[in-house]
């Protein structure tokens, strides 16, 4: 699964506008440095991903990051949430017009996870869900590569802990490289892959993203409704895949 920057880029500033003009629209809009789901919308776009599933407990713009990311690839997104902000995240979507790509489902994540195999992206919101250690342990990923994603890892009784530490012990030979991002409340990023090496699962590259990112690019990109243009710097996501 190669690397694809031009989706990442698109996916990066789609993400931007559309959050943008949602801030606008509910009165909230002002000019801000791009966040956690600008990031999170090229990753899954750059990687490919074509099933993206994410855990969320409210009405959050990750599942429009995703969606955006998920038009470019052709990809889908099962948004699995409380039945009590089921209507409000359907508006934010539909007023969007990403409703073709995503598919939201209320049942309980714990059962619901099991009937969706080789999942390439995956995101689970930490924050008043005290079974994500359950929710990481039961999703079952794409092993020749994969995304896994924990956000709103600080906070409450403490940190959390991730993916890495339910994937410890199993038998697969996996190589696993993690991050903690400073974005939000503390994020974990985590590839899953196959291993050529021998031995047995192999854990890599634990540390601080800030620290280990490459140089990002600048992006040009005309505003129609202002009548501006405006530079962006889009931090390059793609060092993490290869």
């Amino acid at each position: 699964m190669e690397w694809s920057s031009n989706s990442a880029t698109k996916a990066y500033l789609d993400t931007l506008q559309l959050c943008n003009n949602h801030k606008r629209q509910y009165g909230t809009w002002r000019i801000q440095n791009p966040g956690s789901n600008e990031f999170l919308s090229a990753l899954a776009a750059g990687m490919k991903a074509k099933l993206i599933v994410e855990v969320t407990s409210c009405v959050s713009l990750t599942t429009l990051a995703l969606a955006a990311a998920a038009r470019p690839t052709g990809g889908r997104v099962v948004c699995i949430l409380p039945e009590s902000i089921l209507n409000d995240s359907q508006q934010v979507i539909n007023n969007s017009g990403l409703k073709d790509q995503v598919e939201f489902r209320t049942e309980d994540p714990s059962k619901l996870l099991p009937f969706y195999e080789n999942i390439d992206f995956f995101l689970v919101d930490c924050k008043d869900n005290e079974n994500y250690a359950r929710l990481l342990n039961l999703v079952d990923v794409n092993l020749t590569r994969s995304i896994v994603v924990a956000k709103n890892m600080v906070g409450g009784d403490g940190d959390k802990k991730g993916i890495r530490w339910c994937l410890r012990g199993k038998d697969e030979k996996l190589e696993v490289r993690s991050l903690k991002h400073p974005l939000g409340n503390g994020m974990e990023v985590t590839r899953i892959s196959k291993s050529d090496n021998t031995n047995n699962m192999r854990f890599g590259v634990k540390g601080d993203y800030s620290k280990k990112r490459r140089k990002s690019s600048w992006i040009a990109k005309f505003d129609e409704e202002s009548g501006e243009e405006h530079i962006y710097r889009v931090p390059q996501v793609d060092w993490f895949w290869s």
